[in-house]
């Protein structure tokens, strides 16, 4: 059996209020579809197209959006001309895909987020990430490395950049080194990305678990946590900012997430 994607879609996404003021931040569209798509269509390209969502924030928008997906991908003739309402659908382009919603609360934390969901995930392992996140990860390389070190999680780690200058300020607040950035000022983040065994959710407590905070720094403690690391394209889109440097890629004929 191919492992489930459980995706974070209920934050209120508030550095993005310009967007999330309408509708989930995940649902935010790049090249006309919501960043949840382009994430589950990355997913389905290495076959894996079982999706639980963990919805909370406006959930109502990803519950319609999807309700209405198979009529917006499909060619359907409407025949009203024996006084009834048929409709045949002619065409469909629609994924292979099986999606469940979950409402997992409106102030629920990441980790709560997680914890419930564990019926829909069941005892197995399963990968989970960000619904804002997009990347051109491999996903079966992700998932080769999870199985051969062996431990409880797997979290894909991509090199932040450091853009500005460096400075060395001493105690009396003055200037005592200025030098532009080098590559030894780069550091490595949490991109989402992650492959979890079910012994996940012993690390989870409750709704209010935040699991960047809690858990991961457990699993850290405890050996169980392994980083892959990702020199190709990561891209969060956190904010106005972030969408418009999308869209700038996409002016370009970049969408190097799309496989």
């Amino acid at each position: 059996m191919l492992m489930k994607v459980v995706l974070l879609a209920g934050g209120m996404g508030t550095r993005i209020s310009e967007e999330s003021e309408y509708r989930p931040k995940p649902m935010v569209e790049i090249v006309g579809m919501p960043l949840l798509w382009h994430i589950m269509k990355h997913y389905s390209f290495y076959g894996y197209n079982e999706f639980i969502i963990c919805a909370g924030y406006k959930q109502d928008f990803i519950k319609e959006w999807f309700a209405n997906y198979f009529l917006r991908k499909s060619d359907i003739t409407f025949d009203f001309t024996q006084g009834k309402n048929e409709m045949v659908v002619r065409r469909s382009e629609v994924e292979p895909w099986k999606v469940t919603i979950a409402d997992t609360g409106l102030n629920t934390m990441t980790g709560g987020r997680v914890k419930r969901v564990r019926d829909y995930v069941g005892h197995e392992t399963f990968m989970l990430t960000y619904g804002d996140g997009l990347s051109d990860v491999d996903i079966n390389k992700l998932i080769e490395f999870h199985k051969h070190h062996g431990g409880i999680a797997t979290l894909t780690a991509v090199r932040q950049v450091q853009m500005k200058g460096v400075i060395d300020i001493g105690g009396d607040n003055a200037v005592k080194k200025f030098r532009e950035k080098s590559h030894k000022d780069d550091f490595f983040i949490n991109a989402g990305f992650m492959v979890l065994e079910p012994e996940i959710f012993d690390y989870i407590t409750d709704d209010q678990c935040v699991f960047e905070q809690y858990t991961i720094p457990r699993l850290v403690e405890q050996k169980q946590l392994m980083s892959y690391m990702h020199e190709g394209f990561w891209h969060c889109v956190d904010s106005l900012r972030d969408k418009k440097e999308l869209e700038l890629l996409i002016s370009n004929n970049k969408l190097p997430w799309m496989k």
